[in-house]
């Protein structure tokens, strides 16, 4: 089917919004459903293989019809870009009812910072792969494996509420993600330099690429490994393992401050 013109879309959203006619609803759903399939497979590649991308993107659907539902057609914001969190905070909400981190996965992330903490205030420096696994006495493919799980766990904390508390496993709470309220607070300054820092001294070319292809681009691990010529499995494996350092090194931050 051949993809409508602005001109027509604008029509049909007039006329939704006037009318509430479920055809037109129908044709707005089956109009973005590639966003929900799109935002679906990038979280589903960061989860376990127990995880349906099937689920994931019926999850998104209902966000979907949420943003068509809610979205004012005057405040003149693309709806692709409104619909894209809506969907995304659906299927979060889908796996969070789920409880699909299993609280051994947990115990591990714990673990394993605690493991990162201690190696780095020895060394002075961000420890190796090899210095990880030694500290936790596994092999590296272990480690690998674990640093896999653990990295899957960080995408629903990342959008949990801050309670100020523990929670049962021992870990800190998680962040809630805070509107912009225009004027920046004493410390993003800081914050934003010590990232910066962080990313340009502390990670390789490599890795930094990998970042930049997959948050600002929005390549899939698939593309990516294409253009790099490396395997989807190997580009995964550097998300994870820069996700655990950025992880840690944003909690030390937080610690700093606080």
């Amino acid at each position: 089917m051949a993809k409508r013109s602005k001109e027509e879309m604008q029509r049909i959203w007039r006329q939704y919004k006037k009318t509430g006619d479920t055809t037109l609803r129908n044709i707005l759903i089956e109009e973005h459903l590639p966003i929900v399939k799109y935002v679906a497979e990038r979280l589903f590649v960061k989860l376990p293989h127990s995880v349906d991308v099937d689920d994931l993107t019926s999850a998104g659907i209902f966000g979907l019809v949420d943003a068509i539902d809610r979205f004012d057609i005057e405040r003149g914001v693309k709806f692709e870009t409104y619909c894209t969190n809506r969907i995304r905070g659906a299927i979060l909400d889908e796996l969070r009812a789920l409880d699909w981190v299993p609280r051994l996965v947990r115990q591990r992330a714990h673990k394993l910072e605690r493991a990162v903490s201690k190696l780095e205030a020895r060394h002075g420096r961000a420890p190796s792969d090899t210095e990880l696994a030694r500290e936790l006495g596994v092999s590296l493919e272990s480690y690998d494996e674990m640093v896999k799980e653990v990295s899957t766990a960080a995408i629903l904390s990342q959008s949990a509420k801050w309670t100020g508390e523990e929670d049962e496993e021992g870990g800190g709470g998680s962040m809630e993600v805070l509107e912009d309220k225009q004027e920046p607070g004493p410390t993003e300054d800081i914050q934003k330099r010590e990232m910066v820092e962080f990313i340009t001294k502390h990670l390789t070319k490599k890795e930094r690429l990998i970042l930049l292809l997959y948050y600002y681009e929005e390549l899939t691990m698939k593309e990516i490994g294409s253009t790099l010529e490396l395997s989807e499995s190997r580009v995964c494996q550097i998300h994870s393992r820069v996700m655990l350092r950025l992880r840690h090194q944003l909690k030390k931050m937080s610690q700093e401050l606080t």
